[in-house]
């Protein structure tokens, strides 16, 4: 793909049934009504001058360059404010217009830099590009006087720098960040000739202001007063490919701007159906950790642990390991072998990796981090609904009329999303937030929480049945929608269960802590106020109850028939970009593609026929079954694609023991992670930029991740895994990620209509696609539920095991933040550091208070299972009573005071309530000197012998 502009229509496009037909420049043209005059010009060809408007925002008239002329209309009207009207006649060019064009680009070029041949905006600057369209040639006023030139450089963000003196004025910046981020972080400080772009107060830089570094206000900029530093840096790009972001799940789609081997910028593609053209400070800036020194380019082996890493080829790599894998096959069994996908790799990478555990090392011991996540998604939606996934597409947002965030924070996690959320909130949409935590939705510019249940930590199931229980007493259940759809007899014992008055707010209140009226009031608008949407994330299934809570999410959905239709439904926000993809592909120990249990023989003889081999019926060990049976010595080796199972999983330190207890420790990533600490083998990994095959993101979209770079280590993950199943003695042919797909369709009846040519034709499939759906399917549900009638459970509160006493008073929580990913491995080796350089732990006043405990302190965080040391941060964001911290940096170890009780029914880690205390402290825990030792001393690499 050469590189060519996103085209740009001036305006947005117009949401009408109804059509009009107009005259423009001697052309007829028929676009929908309520279309600008500008867009109506360029959609048949024609071309307006304009600055200070772009398609993706609202039309503003300001720049009047984009004056026409209209038969039996006074004046020169802005092509940008005019409607499209039947019969108009539009004339775009004449003497007349022409003069007054250049009378204007004038005065902007009389207050501009002439620097336009050293500008890094040559050749890409819309003022440039104008000035040339209407003929200017000279400037009459000359530079004497007043003017805006030499004003100093913002370069505080890290990203991207702000010269005052190239501004026009358009105010493009201040409206993307307004309507398109909803941060509101920008403004026009003064008036007139005194007018200027201003960040936040008088005092404030882009860093220090409340910017979020989305990247909007660059992309709307039509000069180079907002530019990205990389393109001053490497200079324009030369050629554009579209992929998909390798972030959190909303599945942003991107052009990956190049020049030769390097990457010059990020730019959200207009046409992304899950982004629509926008990003975040993740996937627009933070991709440096592709080209990073840190990159383990060679694979690496070590007989043991405490010896130092020695570089050799691939082939000796992997003839070491497959001779390892094969002795402890022999000697232990295939029980003792297993694997874990990862949440980052492809479809078609996740897929081999299950695929090679089941055919190659003989048994079903493979998981994901999605057990560690949103596992009890799977379970809790699958038994109610029928599938295991959310309902709807992202747009369907913008038609809800209530919507109830639980367990999530947008903002900070999936901040492309939250975007949307918020403007359907400014239009007017109404705002339930359940969250133990004042997250940003709670209340920020222009968007305020209706409701915030600020309930206790671990108390989700009892504040959902009160919740049912008032719309049930209260005759606010949708009867027709129950009776039609769903299991009548299942709803008359849900419903009886849920209106005993132990049920109520007022006797849940004790436990929950949320007053009874708050309680009831978010009920009724939920039940009563419309399209009624919920969202929800690990806030919901990191709990010991989590699949309870799935399915009193279900419950409350489905009673109040929010089910089926654009605006409602049940969605799980996804937290890493492939998370619902590494389920959809067979990752856990109990199923196959298609979430299809290993034990039916029908489902068996259709992989077993295609792989050439017998599959185990019986389900394998999960993750954490694994590192139990690693300690009792039954379990021995382990092949781990992109997770550092030792930084995200709970209990550190039981983690740490089970795979120091194994033999075989195979790390596949990108950098020597923490996990790498206790491997034998280390094959390098590829980024998103170095491959080709697809991420499913959070609504089931599957989409393309297309090459832009050669993989550094030489080769492609999926093309390492079958290098390892080769060497294992495996017959695996694939050329490319596109035939490893068309079996997956073969094998797996959601995916059956889905291929890389469809999705380069279409863009992106929602699944299911098959024979039912052979479009794709953006809301799930419509017609009747996946498993039929949908199905309401009982899901009692019952408290979790984890609880608070003098020892330990206070709750701990887990989360993320807006500048940092996951364990951080990615994130940390950017410049987004510069906003999160450490896990702080977020603490009350009062609790602050009773500990001698102010901002910036050294504290110790102390449970059951271990303690660490971090800085507190004083913020009145979490009630008394609980604490909050991230898991971002592996200097913090903040899984190591996390417990192993989990959920129920999927093992899912606890993460979200943990009794702690905190005290003040003088230095790093024990753990923390002792791990910092052993990583150092693990991290060694021998010299090659010359």
């Amino acid at each position: 793909m050469g590189y060519e502009p996103q085209p740009d229509f001036g305006t947005p496009a117009a949401c009408s049934e109804q059509s009009v037909t107009l005259t423009i420049d001697g052309r007829s043209v028929t676009v929908p009504a309520g279309t600008s005059v500008m867009r109506a010009a360029a959609e048949c060809g024609g071309s307006i001058p304009s600055l200070c408007a772009t398609d993706s925002l609202k039309a503003f008239g300001s720049c009047r360059m984009c004056l026409v002329e209209v038969e039996g209309m006074r004046g020169t009207p802005a092509s940008c404010t005019t409607p499209v009207a039947p019969g108009m006649v539009v004339r775009t060019q004449s003497e007349r217009l022409a003069r007054l064009r250049r009378g204007v680009m004038e005065l902007y070029i009389s207050d501009h830099p002439l620097d336009c041949l050293t500008c890094s905006a040559n050749n890409d600057c819309e003022l440039q590009e104008t000035a040339a369209e209407v003929g200017l040639r000279d400037v009459r006023y000359g530079y004497s006087g007043a003017n805006h030139l030499g004003l100093p450089v913002d370069g505080s963000n890290p990203y991207f720098e702000f010269d005052p003196s190239k501004c026009i004025a358009c105010s493009r910046c201040v409206r993307a960040c307004d309507e398109v981020q909803g941060t509101f972080a920008l403004t026009v400080a003064g008036r007139g000739f005194g007018s200027k772009v201003s960040a936040g107060q008088a005092a404030d830089s882009f860093l220090s202001s409340e910017c979020v570094s989305c990247g909007a206000c660059v992309q709307a900029c039509p000069t180079a007063t907002l530019q990205e530093k990389a393109v001053k840096e490497f200079g324009l790009p030369e050629r554009a490919v579209v992929t998909t972001c390798a972030y959190c799940g909303v599945g942003c789609t991107f052009r990956a701007e190049m020049k030769g081997q390097q990457l010059v910028c990020m730019v959200p593609w207009k046409d992304g159906k899950a982004n629509r053209g926008h990003s975040c400070v993740k996937g627009r800036f933070a991709w440096g950790y592709a080209q990073h020194r840190d990159r383990i380019v060679k694979p690496m082996i070590r007989d043991s642990i405490e010896d130092p890493w020695r570089e050799v080829s691939w082939d000796e790599a992997l003839s070491f390991t497959a001779s390892r894998l094969a002795a402890i096959k022999a000697e232990s069994g295939p029980g003792a072998l297993g694997g874990i996908t990862s949440s980052r790799c492809t479809n078609e990478e996740t897929y081999l990796v299950q695929k090679l555990v089941r055919s190659g090392f003989g048994s079903n011991n493979v998981d994901t981090c999605a057990r560690v996540c949103h596992s009890p998604t799977g379970y809790g939606l699958s038994r109610t609904f029928g599938t295991s996934a959310g309902t709807q597409d992202f747009d369907s947002v913008m038609q809800a009329d209530v919507i109830m965030v639980i367990g999530a924070n947008p903002t900070d996690g999936h901040p492309v999303f939250a975007s949307r959320l918020k403007r359907r909130l400014r239009q007017g949409a109404r705002l339930i937030v359940i969250d133990p935590r004042r997250i940003d939705l709670v209340r920020s510019p222009h968007v305020q929480a209706e409701h915030h249940l600020a309930l206790q930590p671990g108390t989700n199931v009892a504040v959902l049945t009160a919740m049912a229980h008032v719309i049930v007493t209260e005759g606010q259940a949708d009867e027709q929608f129950i009776r039609q759809r769903c299991e009548w007899d299942a709803y008359e014992e849900w419903a009886h269960f849920v209106a005993e008055e132990r049920h109520s707010p007022e006797r849940l209140e004790a436990v929950t802590r949320v007053p009874a009226h708050d309680l009831r009031a978010a009920a009724r608008l939920y039940a009563t106020g419309g399209n009624g949407a919920i969202y929800y994330g690990l806030g919901v299934t990191e709990h010991s109850q989590g699949s309870s809570t799935v399915m009193a999410i279900a419950n409350l959905a489905m009673v109040t028939g929010n089910v089926g239709r654009p605006g409602v439904g049940v969605n799980p926000l996804r937290g890493q970009n492939n998370v619902q993809g590494s389920c959809d592909m067979g990752s856990f120990p109990h199923e196959l593609p298609g979430y299809r249990h290993i034990s039916r023989a029908e489902v068996r003889s259709s992989f077993e026929a295609e792989w050439g081999v017998p599959l185990d019926p019986e389900p394998g060990l999960r993750i954490n079954n694994m590192l139990d049976a690693a300690l009792d010595g039954s379990f021995r080796a382990i092949y781990i694609q992109g997770e550092d199972i030792l930084q995200s999983d709970p209990n550190t330190a039981h983690v740490a023991a089970g795979l120091k207890a194994m033999d075989c420790v195979i790390v596949h990533d990108l950098f020597l992670n923490e996990t790498a600490n206790y491997a034998h083998v280390f094959l390098p990994g590829s980024t998103f930029l170095e491959k080709d095959g697809t991420f499913t993101n959070a609504e089931r979209r599957i989409q393309l991740v297309r090459k832009v770079m050669e993989p550094a280590g030489g080769l492609a993950d999926w093309q390492v895994t079958q290098a390892l199943a080769r060497a294992l003695g495996l017959d695996w042919n694939y050329h490319h990620p596109s035939q490893i797909m068309d079996e997956i369709a073969r094998l797996t009846p959601t995916f059956t209509g889905v291929s890389h040519a469809r999705l380069e034709e279409e863009g992106s499939l929602q699944w299911p696609v098959n024979d039912a759906a052979p479009h794709g399917t953006p809301v799930m549900h419509i017609d009747g539920f996946v498993r039929g009638k949908g199905r309401f459970i009982i899901a009692d509160y019952v408290p979790t095991d984890e609880k608070t006493g003098p020892r330990y008073p206070l709750l701990l929580t887990t989360g993320r933040i807006l500048s940092q990913y996951n364990v951080g491995a990615q994130t940390r080796r950017t410049a987004n550091v510069v906003w999160h350089d450490e896990d702080l732990l977020e603490i009350h006043p009062a609790d602050a208070e009773n500990r001698g405990i102010k901002s910036g302190d050294w504290v110790r965080l102390a449970s059951r299972t271990g303690e660490t040391t971090l800085r507190a941060e004083v913020t009145d964001r979490v009630a008394p009573g609980v604490v909050y911290t991230t898991f971002h940096h592996p200097a913090t170890q903040a899984n190591v005071v996390t417990t192993e009780f989990s959920d129920w029914a999927t093992n899912c880690p606890e993460y979200k309530v943990t009794a702690v205390q905190v005290l003040p402290s003088n230095g790093p825990s024990e753990w923390q000197e002792s791990y910092a030792s052993w990583s150092g001393k693990s991290r060694r690499v021998a010299r090659a012998e010359k």
